[in-house]
């Protein structure tokens, strides 16, 4: 059963660790999170961009496979589907379609119409007892066509979102979706401070996982990040071991090319980096 991302959040926050939320793509990715998640006895949550949810042909059929596997796999976790930076109008779809959580991007809004729709929004999902992440100053990189250079928050603002009633806040600190370049500053872990200070126990939320430092991802969960999104690196991963696969010429060996052949190294690669990630954040072993 799906559940909202609030109460495993709050738990982060007052022990110290992170929630990973790790983006789906296809079933694959999915069945390989929830299974690691369910070894691990970790919570989870199951990210879904508005590309990814069209690609897999509309939200509503990811909320019913997603429905469907946890059940089928016999998934004891807590695990949350939630819409990972979505428009104003992607939340509702994803609301009517049974996520469980949604992350309204109003970042690129000015501060006044970001706080009047985040407010909004808030209503509705608590109503229907959804979690809700917003997001202030823009995360750099790209993620679904949209590029950010990687704005630090300003603290004030952050309280002004926080104070709408939101259950978690994303807040850049310097950091970016995809590869970090080099020569990358490193996290701001004084901005991240001076929101902390603004917010209190509010759960923050670090997107761009991928590629930051074992000493930076402590350090950010010290103080308060209580759950980190990755996504790139379980693309990353699955590419490497498919290509493997394949300039090995495993596919041409027997039913090499049976898609479930083909696949599995991939999904075992993705299984790795989530259990290393999941070990990494802390969250392993608090779904008992």
């Amino acid at each position: 059963m799906l559940v909202s991302a609030k109460e495993m959040l709050d738990k982060a926050v007052a022990g110290h660790y992170a929630v990973g939320q790790f983006n789906i793509n296809n079933l694959e990715w999915t069945k390989s999170i929830l299974l690691t998640a369910e070894e691990l006895k970790a919570p989870v949550i199951l990210g879904v961009s508005e590309g990814a949810g069209k690609y897999m042909t509309g939200f509503k059929t990811v909320a019913a496979m997603v429905k469907a596997m946890d059940e089928s796999l016999g998934i004891t976790v807590p695990v949350a589907l939630h819409l990972d930076h979505g428009t104003y109008e992607g939340s509702y779809k994803c609301i009517e379609a049974g996520f469980s959580s949604i992350m309204f991007d109003g970042s690129h809004y000015p501060i006044e119409e970001n706080v009047e729709k985040t407010k909004e929004l808030v209503k509705v999902c608590h109503e229907k007892g959804i979690s809700i992440e917003a997001e202030v100053g823009g995360i750099g990189g790209e993620e679904d066509g949209v590029v950010s250079q990687g704005e630090c928050a300003d603290p004030k603002e952050c309280k002004a979102i926080a104070d709408l009633g939101v259950d978690m806040l994303a807040a850049g600190i310097g950091n970016i979706h995809g590869k970090y370049p080099e020569g990358w500053p490193g996290l701001r872990f004084d901005v991240l401070e001076s929101i902390k200070a603004e917010i209190g126990d509010m759960p923050l939320v670090l997107h761009g996982g991928t590629g930051i430092p074992e000493d930076m991802i402590k350090k950010a969960i010290s103080l308060g990040v209580a759950k980190i999104n990755v996504n790139t690196e379980c693309q990353l991963v699955f590419a490497d071991a498919t290509r493997k696969y394949v300039e090995a010429g495993k596919d041409l060996e027997g039913k090499g090319y049976d898609p479930r052949k083909l696949l599995a190294p991939g999904a075992q690669a993705i299984r790795d980096i989530v259990a290393e990630k999941i070990k990494l954040f802390g969250s392993d072993g608090k779904a008992c």
